[in-house]
């Protein structure tokens, strides 16, 4: 059974408490265990003790800051999966200490708790970085709402938003978050949706306006309607996105994972290697063994693949918590890793290129007056919700009481035919004209014609139009500029609107009168000519354009926060409008790639240069630290970065 939203929270923040505590617990423990590191070499200077006393004295500030270690490393051999960095640690360290008491050998009992509290101090660092990556995504969590205040048989009550049903009434004051998605029934406000688009510019709102939960409401109490339980609400679907991002795992992480867990075992075999073979070879063991047991301890400590293991992941964690706080959902970072790489880029054109909103661009009359076509037209279309319908609609403002229409009959792909006041009226495409064989203009004007013949007499056209987004030119040219080598535009309108709208916005390639069956056998074409190391996205509104979303390398659904298709089909979800976000998440992505190879080649080199002294003896304990807490610790600084705004 699933958790909902509110026992997954509370669930976090308990572990949010829980570690806290712990970090807390963790710093005192290394203050204290330096106080007393101090204290143990300042007796060793100062005395002499016997070997077993001073190692007494010692192993009180190393048992101090090492216990949770050793215990992990016994609870590993316990469970048969003994090979992690816990392992490497306590073996290094405990040879540490005991390699005072053979022969020709010098006691390394400060090394041995410095090995520890560095490591310690590392894992401090990893749980910072860990925590400040969690709380840069925070505002995802901020957004969901403590209460709702419904309206249950006149009187206002203060509930859980789990408790809310669908088509109930709530009253959201101003300050308040929005609890539930629903539609305003009565009043008006502004919202501020910057915790779910990343956008701080207020959006107005009014009666029959939807509303999203998670939006905060600034200026003026407003009534909603509920139209979805809280469980299929934005804030419940933006929670889960997040909470499970890192479940998809990038190739890097993924080849992390798995190389570390070779890679353990095969580091202890030869660190045992490193300590008994040399000295056999050189016929004195008992004089060389504690050279090259010294040598193999500091080879188990720089192999130690923490930098690795944390870091990658780390990296992409902070990838996905930057893009969320531009308003821009990254499902995981293997699609980080995707974006990164995106050299073809296709995209959907109403809705995505431009803004969805027909009108009434021209009219042309043939044998009645404009303004009679513009009429019929609309009253033909009344009842019909489509774009074009709505905007024939919203051209005309004036009431015709004395116009009688009956008979409406929608014919698909083709228009509508209707009989307005005894006259049979068919407003449509041209396949409509074709149909009933009814001769018209064939108009090359850019945009959407729309015919209307009565009694089979042509009687005109009028042409819709649709707006190209203001942002779109430039996001095109951005992406270019972010390296994408390809863009093409699927469209299912005419020849000459997809021209226009191609060439306006400086898209490559593009393809008209396209089905959506049509746009999934284009899809896969261009999957099959991209490069071979490239990537494809598709950019669509997330909603018709679902198949052709989930076939591309990346779907990415513009301005879909609120819709249930574009969050399930799409791998992104940029949620507000903005095309500029696209390459936006490509530089990004980019930028997280970029940490995390950085961190890796690093790492790789610091290891390979230190283990090469350590075999010829040129090394010391203190560089097989830097070598791993070092550059651990390094490696967390850098991915780090990705925090900054």
């Amino acid at each position: 059974m699933q958790l909902g939203c509110g026992k997954k929270l509370l669930i976090l923040q308990k572990k949010n408490k829980i570690k806290i505590k712990t970090m807390n617990k963790k710093l005192l423990r290394t203050i204290a265990t330096a106080l007393l590191l101090a204290g143990a070499v300042t007796i060793e200077k100062t005395t002499t003790l016997p070997i077993w006393q001073l190692l007494l004295v010692y192993l009180v500030p190393y048992l101090l800051i090492s216990y949770d270690i050793l215990a992990e490393s016994v609870e590993g051999i316990m469970e048969g999966e003994p090979f992690n960095e816990d392992l490497l640690m306590s073996i290094a360290t405990i040879g540490a200490l005991m390699i005072g008491f053979l022969p020709q050998a010098e006691t390394q009992f400060p090394e041995a708790v410095f090995i520890m509290l560095f490591f310690q101090i590392g894992d401090m660092f990893e749980d910072y970085a860990e925590d400040k990556n969690r709380r840069s995504i925070a505002h995802l969590m901020d957004i969901r709402p403590d209460h709702a205040n419904v309206i249950r048989d006149g009187a206002e009550l203060s509930v859980s938003p789990e408790e809310v049903t669908v088509g109930e009434l709530i009253l959201v004051k101003t300050g308040e978050k929005v609890p539930m998605d629903g539609t305003v029934v009565e009043g008006a406000s502004s919202l501020n949706t910057a915790a779910l688009t990343g956008e701080s510019l207020p959006r107005s709102i009014a009666e029959g306006d939807i509303v999203l939960s998670g939006s905060i409401n600034i200026s003026g109490t407003i009534k909603v309607r509920v139209t979805k339980a809280f469980a299929d609400s934005t804030v419940s679907k933006i929670l889960d996105l997040v909470e499970n991002a890192q479940q998809n795992k990038s190739r890097s992480e993924t080849f992390i994972t798995r190389f570390a867990r070779i890679y353990t075992p095969v580091v202890v075999a030869a660190a045992v290697l490193v300590a008994f073979v040399p000295p056999l070879l050189s016929g004195s063991f008992a004089i060389n063994f504690a050279t090259w047991l010294y040598r193999a301890l500091m080879f188990l400590i720089v192999s130690c693949p923490c930098a690795l293991v944390i870091s990658v992941p780390l990296a992409f964690f902070g990838g996905i918590g930057k893009a969320s706080r531009h308003g821009i959902l990254v499902k995981g970072s293997n699609y980080m890793d995707a974006l990164s790489k995106l050299d073809t880029v296709v995209f959907d054109k109403t809705g995505t290129l431009t803004r969805g909103e027909f009108e009434v661009v021209s009219v042309h009359p043939n044998e009645i007056g404009a303004t009679e076509l513009l009429h019929l037209a609309s009253h033909v279309e009344n009842y019909s919700t489509h774009p074009i319908a709505v905007s024939l609609k919203n051209a005309w403002h004036e009431e015709c009481p004395d116009c009688t229409v009956t008979d409406t009959q929608e014919i698909a792909g083709q228009g509508i035919r209707a009989v307005v006041n005894g006259d049979t009226v068919c407003v449509g495409n041209a396949k409509m004209m074709d149909a009933i064989g009814v001769e018209y203009n064939h108009n090359t004007t850019h945009g959407t014609v729309v015919h209307v013949c009565i009694n089979n007499r042509y009687a005109g056209h009028i042409v819709v139009s649709d707006k190209v987004k203001s942002d779109a030119a430039q996001a095109i040219a951005d992406l270019y500029k972010t390296g994408v080598r390809r863009t093409l535009m699927l469209t299912g309108d005419n020849e000459e609107t997809g021209l226009a709208v191609a060439s306006q916005l400086g898209i490559d390639e593009y393809c008209a009168g396209l089905l959506p069956a049509d746009k999934v056998e284009h899809m896969q074409k261009i999957i099959a000519e991209r490069g071979k190391d490239g990537y494809s996205a598709f950019v669509g509104d997330g909603i018709n354009d679902a198949p052709v979303l989930a076939l591309a390398d990346v779907g990415i659904a513009m301005g879909a926060l609120g819709s249930d298709a574009a969050i399930e089909a799409a791998d992104v979800v940029v949620m507000d409008d903005s095309l500029a976000k696209i390459p936006l998440a490509m530089q990004i992505a980019r930028q997280t790639v970029r940490i995390a190879t950085e961190n890796v080649c690093f790492a790789i080199t610091v290891k390979i240069l230190v283990l090469l002294f350590a075999i010829v003896g040129i090394a010391h304990l203190w560089m097989a630290v830097f070598a791993d807490v070092g550059v651990t610790v390094l490696a967390i600084l850098n991915a780090m970065r990705m925090l900054k705004k």
